[in-house]
């Protein structure tokens, strides 16, 4: 049988599940939120980041990767986070959420104001070890995902596709989502090849981000 591209990330064995727990397990704090690349924090440690549009479920990934309900505020208002937040998991990585993207609504001077941060941050952050783009199960890759993926691609920053809100959608319509992600992906030189199958609610996939996570050097 012929392996599929972009298969799914398997379990972690117990010695990556173990360093991941205890990565997530220690302290877990908010730093600052930026708004512009002079305010960023030392460039002291590895990080890796976290993008999705609106909606997609990032803050909930966020919490239930920390064990943290309200650490990344939920907002039912898409496109609330204007800044680059970052928060310390101890004194070893940074996890950086960054702004929700595809938000039409507002206004046009403001996402071109997140387009260029993004755009900085990701060009010029060396530290920067992943990128975890997150998808939703329930509607796969848009054209909005697309221009993150490209900017990506043009900054040389190794993604990985995380699939957000499995628990959603039946195994065959999930199926189908994921080879309409598997095409998309084939066009993106910058994409990590596994995908990381997650739900928050459920905590599925969260032991195995998080190893992944532990793992980066």
């Amino acid at each position: 049988m012929t392996a599929l591209p972009f298969p799914l990330a398997e379990a972690p064995d117990d010695f990556a599940r173990e360093r991941g727990r205890l990565l997530f397990a220690g302290p877990v704090d908010f730093v600052k939120g930026v708004v512009a690349m002079n305010g960023l924090p030392p460039a002291d440690r590895i990080e890796v980041c976290f993008a999705g549009r609106s909606n997609v479920g990032k803050s909930s990934l966020i919490n239930a990767l920390t064990g943290r309900k309200s650490l990344a505020r939920a907002s039912n208002t898409p496109g609330r986070t204007q800044e680059i937040n970052y928060f310390a998991l101890g004194d070893q990585r940074y996890l950086v959420d960054l702004p929700g993207y595809g938000y039409a609504e507002a206004p046009v001077a403001v996402v071109a104001k997140w387009q260029e941060l993004l755009r900085q941050y990701l060009s010029g952050r060396a530290t920067l070890r992943r990128a975890f783009v997150l998808i939703d199960t329930r509607h796969g890759v848009k054209a909005v995902d697309e221009e993150i993926l490209s900017l990506l691609d043009k900054s040389a920053v190794t993604f990985q596709v995380v699939m957000t809100k499995a628990d959603k959608v039946s195994q065959t319509e999930r199926e189908k989502v994921l080879a309409q992600v598997r095409g998309a992906l084939s066009k993106h030189p910058a994409a990590y090849p596994e995908m990381v199958l997650t739900s928050s609610e459920k905590g599925d996939g969260i032991e195995t981000l998080r190893a992944i996570i532990a793992g980066l050097e």
